[in-house]
């Protein structure tokens, strides 16, 4: 099956004439600070397919307020717009093989139930997966190129099966039956073996190999670990995949279809996330997640020694995809002060072509801030990593607030990519340390176990001692450090302003869960292969652990938060419904804080309209102006109003 593969600034040296010895002369710069306007100016591109004649590539674009698909020339010119949604963000999936018809995905307005599209040579458009509350995935194309495969929960909601669609008229055929939770993972050119996973926790999964001919279930681990399927050879002989088996990284390991022989393949410092062939087999792409980073090398398969690929300096190649007679790759490139911008590269002629320019013309790359790995001791010695931005006007003369951010999960990462609202932060005169508390992934798999069953505990005492070492910073106002998250982290926030009061100065609750017990219970369908997982790790909220549940649950003690909070919400949100964040305001609004509340009826889990992203970030900067800063706070006796704040952008 073909898949789609994963200020002080200036230095000038003074000579004397009399004297053999150098002075350092430093030059400041004063630092342009922008708007959020011109940081949302900024685009951002994504995918990359390239057409059957190589002559343009299918990319999605948020150049128009919101997702859209376009097109550009292979080797540059100007986007041509293919779609023009202005409600739902529309993706590029792939153009066809042969022609240069497109294949495109939506769901509705943030509800994450998906259908695929297909956008014919006449213009217009076909949903081929019109059932109504289905989720359908577009997983690849036949290797003679007149299907396609995808997976459809309509059968039964809560798993997904496997259909082969014909290009010519739309017709689909199941070809895999899910009936036991277990996940689609890959399948081989010859659609002789499908690669299975089941989750057994949030960290291993179980992987076998079904042989469709003899029915044959064949299990590829024997003792519990991470396991990944990643691609089949060429010739159908051999199947790869990760897995971190006897060691705390996943390494990349062959299967031989034949003898069932296991080889270990490669074996990095960190996790090989992915691994797969390009279209002729020439070519085995690897990443690595490398302390928070991408570090991508693309093997000769037959030597297994890598090629090179051009140098872009301080700037990293973040994602890499070749055409099918492999003469093209297209390269997305960039870092944690640099959008990453899409280029294309011969392999044949060595020529490159810069496609995009995604950086506001308005902004100079040197008002930006480069992320640092930093590490600090948390309160039983655990060591956490954590990515560090220092504004450019800090100094110990001019000390600055700061906020611990926290990612996504539980198991997310904070990794060294490009965050508008981080470098508007920053920008703005705000230092911020995202935390890679325990239970983030990337960094071994007893780090990634150390939270299960205590969420909310040791979890958050990391970022409390992520707090006290920005403390300890000579930059840092060490008494203005509050707290910011999404999803999970938005869990994070409420509880640290809940649990622990008086450590944070504010809380900024991005669709943060406050209930555990209802979101564990209302786990969309779909997730039913994943639940039992989040079960083990979090708590069963049908069993005993509901008691623990609602200790860590901030809903149940609103009481306790006495700092400023200001909570942003999707009303489309399946994952984090908005009940969680209408209940936590109103709980928290009866202690007589300040609570800012923001609502988006035409958003789901994160916000994706340009217009909700500057609203929501403006929102955010107001607020900590006003209440870390202590910048157009009220005056003694002032009444603070605590009236919910809604804003329907629709």
């Amino acid at each position: 099956m073909k898949t789609k593969i994963l200020g002080l600034c200036i230095v000038a040296l003074m000579f004397s004439c009399k004297e053999e010895t150098k002075e350092t002369a430093i030059v400041e710069r004063e630092i342009q600070q922008y708007t959020i306007e011109q940081f949302m100016d900024n685009e951002a591109v994504r995918g990359g397919s390239f057409s059957a004649d190589n002559s343009n590539l299918l990319v999605s674009s948020n150049r128009s307020g919101i997702y859209n698909v376009y097109t550009i020339p292979t080797k540059g010119g100007e986007m041509t717009a293919i779609t023009t949604s202005d409600s739902t963000s529309i993706n590029a999936e792939s153009y066809f093989p042969n022609d240069n018809r497109m294949l495109l995905s939506a769901d509705g307005n943030g509800d994450e139930i998906d259908h695929i599209f297909v956008r014919e040579l006449d213009g217009t458009i076909k949903d081929i997966t019109p059932e109504v509350g289905a989720k359908s995935s577009f997983y690849g194309w036949s290797e003679d190129d007149n299907y396609l495969y995808f997976g459809s929960n309509k059968r039964n909601p809560r798993y997904f099966d496997v259909y082969k669609m014909s290009i010519e008229d739309y017709a689909s055929e199941m070809i895999y039956q899910n009936d036991s939770g277990l996940s689609f993972s890959g399948m081989s050119n010859d659609e002789k073996y499908f690669a299975l996973t089941k989750s057994v926790n949030t960290n291993d999964s179980d992987l076998s190999l079904y042989n469709v001919k003899t029915k044959e279930m064949i299990k590829i681990n024997e003792n519990l670990s991470a396991n990944s399927a990643q691609d089949f050879s060429k010739d159908n002989s051999m199947f790869y995949y990760t897995t971190d088996d006897g060691g705390e990284f996943s390494y990349l390991m062959s299967y031989d279809l034949t003898t069932k022989e296991k080889k270990k393949i490669i074996e990095k410092s960190w996790d090989i996330m992915g691994s797969g062939f390009t279209s002729q087999g020439t070519y085995k792409v690897v990443y690595v997640n490398e302390d928070g980073k991408n570090a991508i090398e693309v093997l000769d398969a037959a030597t297994m020694t890598p090629i090179e690929l051009p140098d872009f300096g301080d700037k990293s190649i973040t994602s890499v995809s070749f055409n099918d007679d492999e003469k093209w790759m297209r390269m997305y490139v960039g870092g944690s002060n640099s959008p990453s911008d899409l280029y294309t590269y011969n392999l044949e002629t060595k020529e490159q072509h810069k496609l995009t320019n995604v950086l506001n013309n308005d902004i100079s790359a040197e008002d930006l801030v480069t992320a640092k790995v930093i590490r600090f001791k948390s309160f039983d010695g655990t060591i956490v990593p954590a990515i560090y931005y220092l504004p450019h006007q800090a100094s110990e003369e001019n000390k600055v607030p700061a906020m611990v951010w926290v990612h996504g999960g539980p198991g997310g990462q904070t990794r060294q990519g490009f965050s508008s609202l981080i470098q508007y932060m920053v920008n703005h005169g705000y230092a911020v340390l995202a935390v890679n508390n325990r239970g983030s992934s990337g960094y071994g798999k007893t780090f990634f176990k150390m939270d299960d069953l205590n969420h909310g505990e040791k979890d958050l005492q990391d970022c409390v001692e992520g707090k006290n070492w920005l403390a300890t910073q000579s930059e840092i106002d060490g008494g203005k450090i509050g707290i910011i998250g999404g999803s999970y982290g938005g869990y994070m926030t409420m509880a640290a302003l809940t649990y622990t009061p008086e450590e944070f100065d504010v809380g900024v609750n991005l669709f943060g869960v406050t209930n555990w017990m209802r979101t564990l219970k209302s786990i969309p369908p779909y997730w039913e292969s994943f639940r039992e997982s989040l079960y083990l790790e979090l708590g069963d909220p049908y069993s005993a652990d509901s008691t623990r549940l609602k200790r860590i649950s901030p809903l149940f003690h609103t009481d306790k938060v006495t700092k400023p909070l200001i909570v942003l919400q999707g009303a489309q949100d399946p994952r984090v419904l908005q009940v969680e964040s209408d209940e936590i305001v109103a709980g928290v609004r009866k202690n007589g804080v300040p609570v800012e509340y923001v609502l988006f009826e035409d958003e789901g889990h994160g916000f994706v309209k340009k217009e909700n992203q500057i609203e929501s970030y403006s929102r955010i900067l107001k607020f900590l102006d006003k209440h870390l800063k202590k910048e157009n706070a009220p005056v003694d006796g002032e009444t603070i109003s605590t009236e919910i704040e809604v804003e329907d952008t629709k």
